[in-house]
């Protein structure tokens, strides 16, 4: 007698099967893609969590150009700041009350400018959140791809550092500098539209988009090996540049570029910025969040040798976790004025800031100066190489990418990043960009827009949740980015490396990435390499289809062939091959 087994598939089954089938599901091509409803959320959970970061990191960045706070939001301050103002001279004849100049805005930094940039620092996590937020829905509902966006690293170095400079000191304003940026952003969605973009992409040689995908996996993991971002192992080395670091906050100390007076005073060089906190002092391999962050990782690496889903989210809430605690040695709140104010930020949980500053504060008053335009071709190049170079890159580990390198949903992928950088600049932060973080919610299986809307969806919970979120420490943060690093080295496989003229742009590409901190530099120098190895025999193609020089026939087991080539004069010249 044969019995039919009921067995009732599970819920998530169920609710898998009831969206494939749905509208949903077959607008974003769950089945034709081979994925799940359930897979694109965790996938989009992995990727937001590995990218959380930037919340607290871009408006650190962005803030310290100074934005909207200038001169005007310093207080008059005693000459002897212990006295209250009110009391300053009354208290001494010799005390006197003084106005605040441009020095307010430099160590020590006047209250009320830090004040104005604590304002400033809220209202940038906000456009933050709601820039990455539109730039993740266009990207999900047009493009179809599991690629989430926010203001990229480096550009927002760039815009903070080198075009504002530190607190205002730079050639350009903050609110021209945001100009720059929308400008270039308009540039860039025109290329975008009229499909330059693409052929311009195309013209990357092969084994540099090959290479660009292990370097920029490799650059990843140079971030999370570092103190900013990451657990901390890699520390700054004045003779050797980097060297082992992972020592305690305690014995850390910050740099700064410096010349020094006639008078022995010194003072920091025109451009120059202070490192916080490269330097290890002693205590090499004893920071306690080095060894969270290290377990972290441990927890990650096991889940994926065992292939559990969702290893990268595991690790990251773990060490998260634990790092909320006060009063241990491995929590993200010290007992400092900055860990206390980050405490209180936190206790809120849920907090809803309305931009106050940053906002719509473009001005055109620069356009008329060199620098400006600097800037915005600088922006430009940038922009044009990076975040292609990045889209190509997610697009191939993602398994999308054709023999020509083209992938589905290409054309609004492009869009979608200009649109970001318009709507970005607009909000007051600097270029919104394809984050290579994308590459964690790949890794957990996403294959469609879903992963980009789920990471949309965590951005708008953001703007309800900041306060959480921006607590995720960078020891969290540096494990899931290591081992990404370590998914994306496969494509060094399809390198052709017996081939010298593929391998030396390709090694150059994925190497320089890192060490310069820059995908755009890492492109540009394999780029060129390629091009100078490769001019010879294109000067030469060139000479022999206008007929200067014929074409070589094949010898004969090897022996000398006497080929006749015509001068242009009715002459023959005789050639031994």
């Amino acid at each position: 007698m044969e019995v039919e087994a009921n067995s009732n598939p599970k819920p998530l089954t169920r609710l898998n099967a009831l969206v494939a089938s749905s509208r949903v599901g077959k607008r974003f091509k769950l089945k034709e893609r081979n994925t799940t409803f359930t897979t694109e959320l965790r996938a989009g959970t992995a990727t937001f969590l590995t990218m959380a970061y930037i919340l607290a990191v871009n408006a650190s960045i962005i803030a310290d150009s100074g934005g909207t706070c200038t001169v005007s939001d310093c207080v008059a301050l005693c000459s002897n700041p212990s006295v209250p103002l009110a009391n300053c001279t009354t208290s001494d004849p010799a005390y006197r009350v003084v106005q605040p100049d441009e020095s307010c805005k430099f160590n020590p930094v006047n209250p009320g400018y830090q004040s104005c940039l604590e304002k400033l620092r809220k209202d940038l996590i906000v456009a933050t959140v709601a820039s990455s937020l539109i730039g993740c829905v266009i990207m999900g509902a047009f493009a179809n791809l599991p690629l989430a966006l926010a203001p990229g690293m480096g550009t927002n170095a760039y815009f903070a550092y080198t075009v504002v400079g530190f607190h205002g000191s730079g050639n350009v304003s903050y609110r021209s500098a945001l100009t720059a940026v929308f400008m270039e952003g308009l540039i860039f969605l025109f290329i975008s539209a009229i499909g330059f973009r693409s052929k311009i992409a195309k013209l990357v040689p092969k084994p540099v988009r090959i290479s660009s995908s292990a370097g920029i996996g490799l650059f990843l993991a140079f971030i999370g090996l570092q103190n900013n971002q990451g657990i901390g192992l890699i520390g700054y080395s004045s003779s050797t540049l980097v060297t082992l670091g992972a020592c305690p906050r305690s014995a850390r100390a910050a740099l700064a570029p410096v010349v020094t007076a006639a008078n022995g005073t010194a003072s920091l060089i025109p451009g120059g910025t202070v490192s916080g906190d490269i330097l290890c002092l002693r205590d090499r391999m004893e920071s306690p969040t080095f060894w969270l962050g290290v377990v972290g990782f441990v927890i990650i690496a096991y889940c994926l040798v065992k292939n559990i889903k969702g290893a990268m989210i595991y690790g990251v809430v773990f060490v998260t976790v634990v790092s909320w605690f006060r009063n241990t040695k491995v929590t993200a709140f010290p007992d400092t004025d900055a860990g206390n104010s980050a405490h209180k930020y936190f206790k809120k949980v849920v907090d809803v800031h309305i931009i106050e500053s940053t906002a719509g504060a473009l001005s055109f008053k620069s356009m008329g100066k060199g620098y400006f335009w600097e800037a915005v071709v600088t922006f430009l190049y940038v922009d044009i190489l990076d975040t292609t170079g990045t889209l190509y890159s997610m697009a191939r580990f993602a398994g999308f990418t054709d023999q020509n390198g083209d992938f589905e949903g290409q054309y609004f992928a492009f869009m979608s990043d200009a649109m970001s950088i318009v709507v970005g600049a607009l909000l007051g932060t600097s270029p919104v960009t394809t984050f290579i973080e994308s590459s964690t919610g790949i890794r957990e299986g996403g294959r469609t827009g879903l992963t980009a809307l789920t990471v949309a969806g965590y951005f708008f919970l953001a703007l309800f949740f900041t306060p959480l979120l921006a607590s995720i420490p960078a020891w969290a943060v540096g494990p899931p980015l290591i081992l990404v690093g370590v998914l994306m080295m496969r494509s060094v496989v399809e390198i052709e490396w017996d081939d010298m003229r593929q391998a030396i742009p390709a090694f150059l590409t994925l190497i320089l990435m890192p060490l310069t901190y820059s995908i755009a530099y890492g492109l540009i120098g394999g780029i060129c390499t390629y091009i100078v190895l490769h001019i010879w025999d294109w000067g030469h193609k060139s000479l022999v289809k206008i007929g200067v020089v014929k074409k070589k026939s094949s010898g004969v087991s090897g022996a000398p062939q006497q080929i006749r080539e015509g001068d242009g004069n009715g002459k023959a010249n005789e050639i031994e091959v």
